[in-house]
């Protein structure tokens, strides 16, 4: 890739146009507006060490008109502490005449001058050149009087300072400034649904306004209420959510329909105070609302550091008390010359004197990027400024592993002067000494190995950086990543930043090492176990989500401290992850993104999003999914008969196939032309006319409503007019693009008069719309043209058969082969933006909806991630103070910071990270307690028999290992499966079940074990969960650690992760893995099916305690974009049993959800035999709905036949529920907790607000229901079958007694609490849990699984009261309860328990009425008074 020539842009550019394709990523954050605004404005800077160098690189990197430095200073060796501009030979040369040529590299369109004077207040005349004034490292006077003169005469001035771990930001904008955007966010719109006579507004199906008190809005489309449209913003009040007031309408008539609002950002006029007036009384906006005292403090600190060297000439000297006493003093005999009084804080204000002469380079970045910001907000009114004080300290990040003091922290004459006046010299040496590793060379990457070269990380003897990054530099980097120079432009990201980093600091070369490579599954040669050895921690500098979560899942394998960060525009944050102190990053996670539906894009748009959305999908249609198709046909001879059958889509694949190779195969650019022109018919005329010919203009809705109301637009046609640019420029770009798939050569060399002819000798034929297509009105309805199960497409095999007779034989195009698009949104060049913006506002012309320019368009179409150069120093600057405290090997979790930042605001906010969750399991030694996500046992490669043993040993019963998918061992096997696996070491029985070879350059295997402890529970340890968002397993899996190639030791260890993160070669590897998202390494899933358990032998033999098996298909159905599962109607079937207690679950949940209309069900019959659960024959008639033979799969008796035809290897249980994919043919899940919380969010955007605010895992009762969870699923949940089942006396009455002392507990708590529902006055998923296994309670498990100490009609008062309340008051509880099915089933199919299949006769009523009690119970209530 070539250069760029910056020079001949700025020729080519007008006078005030902005180079886009330099500034993209800001401009996404600040708007053309302010950028103008700022390219007319000159800056001034006084004073370049490290902080105002920071400042200077932000603003150069912004773009100003002018920038101006200034800073006679000849350049100290103790500069290079943070002034990353500096080299050693510019020492004693002055700083600006320096540093002002290096500056001017980073943006050829900001001029970098040198102020032409050795002091500013000599002659204060020479500011009023200058819009904004930054002072850094000004003596106070100077400070006043510079600051006084700026005031008057209307320049606008930041004042910032740092003294080591110490900083301060003073801001000063005059008199009646005006901010025109204070928060930056989008206006937000909606559809009015309602405007009543007092002015009331209601939003169109309950959507959230989002809107404030105090906030304005436009209107437009209404009818009705006309003198609303296009009128003066209008002031409103919030009365709810979905509503707000306008005030008067009194004069503006009756309201009838439609209508649009739009929020107004209107500006504020904000009045600042000069900085003599703010000394005395300040406003300070807080930083850390943990440090409420401090600002205050510091703000009188700082003054006595000024008075201070201007008594002696010079700052406090490092750590030396005689200096540190003085500036108390004057502290003091500041506070008592204030009106308020101050408590000082000795040791604080100490601290700062200690620190004075401290230089540090990431509080440099803090402050030098939100000093940047806020000089930007001056020159564009963009975002709200400070008012007018910031202090912020750092104090946790101060070392308490090695000792301070003058000797120590004094200088040494080095670069690291300035760190060491903090920190101390044993620190410094600490920080060489680490071996780092940085992912990613981006934005963040650039600032944080400049932040790493500044305080010598990694420069020791046994120091080492790492870094990889496999992107390229574009030119769009250049604005942020600014290591970065045009000469760069085309090389590897790793390679340059690792150049230009060891030219600031050359102790850098020999300890910086540099990848190519993405870190990922495929990489782990590379980044293999002895790599991660060398690792002292680890740094993300990433832009995406998967790949954190990849490093985030290594850190926790290897156990190494991870340092995360972010940014999005404004916004910033920071998170440190640390091995048996915190939760990992996976640990919690984003919401899913947001996505449109599909009736929406096709035929119902409202917004210019949808219409981009639309447009994005038909470039991959044209130009990329054909394409693909094509050269899979030509490349692979099987495509025809067996990959494209499998797709249930294969006639229309087939006629695109058909159309791009032989009837509608261009053979030249013209023939490229026709096609584009053909596709603006079809898009935009000819599907207008359809839809409206399906549903005119005024038709009406089955209610009498207006079809086309609300959100639903009534399109035109669009006539074809190649006078409007919209329209040829697709034309253009279509044709472009078609021409690319082919290899044809088009380009900018075809003239718009060739486009025109060939056009006009074009016949475009008259469209006439088809009475027999079939249009979705609703996401809510059935999608009539969707393929119906077992179909092949749209036709049968006789037309799919005449149409593959129609494609050209596969040897007759050898040699050929089509280039799909590969979308890349940065080059403009290549059509793609030109396409997508052009196609997206031809339709949104369609529906009358604004369009929008192509630099919208790009940013929706390519999801791009604002970005400001301010933002990322500041968040990098707070990782680095965060790395102190790790090197520093802080083992008190509150000394960490996890930070939000938003410049906008502007808004700090810290809080300690969350705490790794810990568990508990009872060995034969005593009560061990774990760290669930970093703790792990370690095994040597021993036989299956001798670690089985082993566990024996230590208490644990082992019932299942397993890695990655394949299932090596289950207590459930037949004896003789069990004995041929017994003499197999590990290694050889992972090989063996997955027919895998475990690769060369892995050293570890990762195993996953669900045990027993002493108490014959499920031991309460890490869970496996896989990477969907749902919740993992009921049961718990207990992950271990397969140590290969290593001496056999005589047992397996527990080891736990050590808390000194950062010591190198401190510890063997991390021990459980919590977030099992991805295995170390993934296996196929084999089981051998001969000789199976009976499916109705649950207990173990030998000890004779009941274990359930774990659910073994875990996949979710989620909304986000490109799932495999995505929510639709009617696509999925629910299998249930109504005697089942977890299938009882989901069908509660669908019904309170209102997703009866969106997944149908079938309930099996109530027996249950060897054969597992059967469907009823069609002559059988059972009580309850749907209880049908399989109306999916025509001749299925057993549920089992669903499992062998999804998987034919399959050897487990076949289990209700069972979520079947109708479509794909495949299982989802059959795991009752995962459906059920897919049921609570997944499918809300089809659903009606009522259905959709249902809410049964609300977030603030979130971790109270987990801990419900934990201990009602094992103890009553599955505790009844534990005892039921138990085969020994001990397990039995182990199993009872806890059974009941839970139930105990539950009482309690619903008695305490006196609400109808669990947790309060709404139904919760504690609720649904709790109320399956109670209501079969005394119908069934008092007898039939003898747990018989108490019934709950006559020993349980709150609890039956709960139930029957349940019951009788809420349809989804009662309805779904079949007594007949329950009783029958444990009964009759579980003959080893009741081999008679004898079902008794009682309890009579199954549930009593809701304002009845058992005679015993009514009588004790009434004796007192309940």
């Amino acid at each position: 890739m070539e250069a760029p020539n910056i020079a001949i842009d700025i020729g080519q550019l007008k006078n005030g146009d902005i180079d886009e394709s330099l500034y993209s990523r800001q401009l996404y954050v600040l708007g053309h507006e302010a950028m103008r605004r700022m390219g007319s404005s000159h800056v001034l800077i006084a004073g370049l060490k490290g902080l105002g160098v920071e400042i200077a690189k932000n603003i150069a990197l912004a773009g100003v008109k002018s920038l101006t430095l200034f800073d006679p200073e000849p350049a100290r060796l103790s500069d290079l502490s943070s002034q990353f501009f500096l080299h050693p030979e510019d020492v004693g040369r002055p700083r600006a005449a320096v540093t002002a040529p290096r500056v001017a590299e980073l943006n050829a369109y900001t001029p970098v001058t040198v102020h032409p004077s050795d002091s500013l207040i000599r002659d204060l005349d020479e500011l009023r050149q200058y819009q904004v004034v930054v002072l850094t490292g000004t003596p106070l006077k100077d400070q006043l009087i510079i600051s006084e003169f700026c005031h008057k005469n209307g320049i606008y001035i930041v004042i910032a300072d740092t003294f080591g771990l110490f900083a301060s930001i003073f801001s000063d904008f005059g008199t009646q400034f005006t901010i025109s955007d204070a928060t930056g966010e989008n206006p937000l719109s909606g559809i009015v649904a309602d405007i009543d006579s007092e002015g009331l507004v209601s939003a169109l199906d309950e959507t959230r306004h989002g809107l404030e008190d105090g906030d304005y809005v436009t209107f437009s489309e209404v009818q009705g209420m006309e003198g609303l449209n296009n009128a003066e913003p209008r002031k409103i009040t919030v009365k709810g959510p979905y509503t707000f007031s306008i005030g008067d309408v009194s004069t503006l008539g009756e309201y009838r329909r439609g209508g649009l609002y739009t929020q107004v950002k209107m500006p504020k006029i904000v009045d600042f105070q000069s900085q003599s007036e703010q000394l005395k009384k300040p406003d300070l906006l807080m930083s850390d609302f943990a440090k409420f005292d401090r600002p205050l403090q510091l703000h009188i600190g700082f003054q006595a550091l000024h008075a201070f060297k201007k008594a002696h000439s010079h700052l406090p000297r490092p750590h030396n008390q005689e200096d540190a006493s003085d500036v108390f003093r004057k502290a003091q005999a500041l506070a008592d010359q204030g009106n308020d009084t101050v408590e000082l804080d000795e040791k604080l204000l100490r601290e700062l004197s200690y620190q004075a002469q401290g230089d540090l380079s990431p509080m440099a970045a803090l402050f030098g990027g939100l000093a940047a910001q806020e000089v930007l907000k001056a020159v564009s009114g963009k975002f709200h400024p400070i008012l007018q004080w910031l202090y912020f300290d750092s104090l946790e990040s101060l070392p308490i592993s090695v000792q301070r003091s003058e000797q120590l922290c004094k200088p040494l004459n080095t670069r690291y002067d300035g760190q060491i006046a903090v920190f101390g010299r044993d620190f410094q040496d600490k920080l060489t000494n680490i071996s780092e590793f940085l992912v990613g060379a981006g934005a963040i990457g650039c600032e944080m190995l400049k932040n790493w070269a500044m305080i010598g990380l990694g420069t020791g003897p046994r120091g080492k950086i790492n870094v990889t990054d496999n992107d390229q530099i574009e030119k769009s980097n250049l604005n942020r990543q600014f290591l970065f120079r045009p000469k760069d432009v085309g090389k590897l990201k790793s390679d340059c930043a690792a150049e230009a980093v060891q030219a600031m600091n050359p102790e850098l070369k020999g300890h910086i090492v540099t990848f190519r490579d993405r870190v990922g599954s495929e990489t782990e040669n590379i980044f293999n176990e002895r790599f991660w050895d060398t690792l002292d921690g680890v740094t993300n500098a990433l832009d995406n989500v998967d790949a954190r979560q990849y490093i985030d899942r290594r850190c926790v394998f290897f156990r190494k401290p991870l340092l995360e960060s972010g940014t999005l525009g404004t916004k910033g944050n920071t998170q440190v992850v640390l091995p048996r102190l915190t939760e990992s990053y996976s640990s919690s996670q984003d919401p899913p993104e947001h996505s449109f539906p599909q009736c929406t894009l096709r035929s119902f748009p409202n917004r210019i999003e949808h219409t981009i959305a639309w447009a994005k999908e038909k470039f991959h249609q044209y130009f990329v999914g054909p394409p693909e198709t094509v050269n899979l046909y030509i490349s692979k001879p099987d495509y025809i008969s067996k990959m494209l059958r499998q797709s249930g889509n294969e006639i229309p694949t087939v006629e695109g196939i058909r159309d791009f190779l032989v009837t509608k195969k261009p053979t030249n650019f013209d023939d490229c032309i026709v096609w584009a022109r053909e596709q603006f018919e079809k898009e935009y005329n000819n599907a207008i006319q359809q839809l409206l010919h399906n549903f005119p203009k005024d038709s009406t809705t089955a209610s009498g409503a207006p079809f086309w109301s609300g959100p639903k637009r009534a399109p035109d046609p669009l006539k074809f007019s190649s006078s409007d640019p919209t329209h040829l420029g697709f034309i253009i770009a279509a044709a472009n693009l078609h021409a690319f798939n082919y290899g044809i050569q088009g380009g900018s060399d075809v003239t718009r008069d060739h486009y025109l002819r060939v056009m006009n000798d074009m016949i475009i034929p008259e469209f006439s719309p088809n009475p027999s297509v079939k249009i979705q009105a609703d996401d809510n309805e059935p999608d009539p043209n969707a393929p119906q199960n077992g179909s092949s497409g749209f036709g049968d095999d006789d037309d799919l058969e005449k149409l593959i007779s129609e494609l050209p034989p596969r040897k007759s195009l050898a040699g050929f082969k089509l280039e799909p698009v590969e979308f890349e949104k940065d080059d403009d060049t290549n059509h793609h933006i030109d396409f997508i913006t052009s196609a997206s506002n031809l339709r949104a012309q369609n529906y009358a909806i604004a369009e929008a320019d192509r630099h919208k368009t790009k940013f929706i179409a390519g999801k791009i991630i604002p970005a400001i150069a301010t933002t990322t120093a500041l968040v990098t600057g707070l990782v680095v103070l965060e790395l102190y405290k790790v090197v520093d090997g802080k083992d008190d979790i509150e000394q960490y910071k996890n930070g939000f930042v938003n410049l906008a605001l502007p808004f700090f906010g810290f809080s300690e990270p969350i705490a790794s969750p810990k568990g508990k399991y009872l060995s034969k030694y005593g009560e061990v307690t774990i760290d669930k996500i970093w703790d792990r046992f370690e095994v040597d490669d021993v036989t299956l028999r001798e670690f089985i043993d082993d566990f024996d040993s230590r208490g644990l019963d082992i019932q299942m290992i397993s890695s990655g998918v394949s299932l090596l061992y289950a207590a459930f096997y037949a004896q003789a499966k069990r004995k041929d696996k017994l003499p197999l070491k590990l290694s050889e029985l992972v090989e063996t079940v997955s027919r895998t070879k475990i690769p060369d350059h892995q050293k570890n295997v990762i195993l996953e074990i669900t045990a027993d402890d002493q108490t014959g529970d499920d031991v309460d340890l890490p869970h496996s969960s896989r990477d969907t968002g749902m919740m993992a397993t009921d049961g718990k899996d207990q992950v271990l650690l397969l140590r290969l190639g290593k001496e056999k030791h005589s047992s397996a260890s527990i080891v736990h992760a050590e808390n000194n993160p950062l010591t190198p070669q401190s510890a063997s590897l991390n021990l459980f893995e919590a977030f099992l998202r991805s295995s170390h390494y993934q296996f196929a899933f084999q089981m051998a099916s001969s000789s199976p358990t009976p499916i109705t032998q649950w207990a173990d033999k030998q000890s004779g305690a009941f274990h359930r098996a774990p659910s073994q298909f875990r996949n979710v159905i989620s909304k986000q974009p490109g799932a495999e599962f995505p929510p639709e109607k009617g696509r999925y079937h629910l299998y249930v049993s109504y005697a089942c207690p977890w299938a009882h679950r989901t069908l509660i949940v669908r019904k309170l959800k209102g997703l009866e209309e969106f997944i149908p069900y079938t309930a099996v019959h109530w027996e249950m035999l060897e054969k597992g659960w059967r469907f009823v024959d069609p002559n059988e008639n059972l009580p309850g709905d749907n209880v049908t033979p399989d109306p999916i799969h025509k001749g299925f008796t057993h549920l089992r036949d669903i499992y062998f035809k999804v998987s034919p290897d399959y050897a487990g249980r076949f289990t209700v529920p069972t979520l079947y994919d109708i479509k794909q043919g495949k299982i989802v899940s059959n795991e009752s907790s995962d459906i059920i919380r897919m049921f609570y969010t997944e499918f809300d955007d089809l659903l009606p607000a009522k259905s959709k605010d249902v809410d049964l895992f609300p977030k603030d009762l979130q971790s109270e229901i987990e801990n419900t969870n934990e201990w009602t699923y094992p103890d009553i949940n599955n505790g009844v079958y534990k005892a039921g089942f138990a085969q020994a006396q001990d397990a039995y009455e182990k199993a009872v007694t806890t059974l009941f002392a839970s139930l105990d507990r539950a009482e309690a708590h619903l008695e305490k609490h006196a609400a109808p529902y669990y947790f309060g006055q709404n139904i919760t998923e504690a609720d649904v849990r709790l109320y399956t296994t109670i209501v079969r309670f005394d119908p069934v498990y008092v007898q039939h699984f003898k747990c018989n100490i108490r019934d709950i009609r006559s020993g349980y008062p709150a609890l039956h009261k709960w139930l029957k309340h349940l019951y009788w008051d809420v349809p989804a509880f009662k309805d779904t309860t079949q007594f007949e099915h329950i009783k029958k089933h444990y009964t009759k199919s579980h003959k080893q328990i009741n081999p008679a299949s004898i079902t008794p006769v009682g309890p009579i009523p199954n549930i009593l009425p809701k304002d009845e009690e058992v005679r015993a119970v009514a009588t004790a209530l009434t004796s007192t008074g309940k």
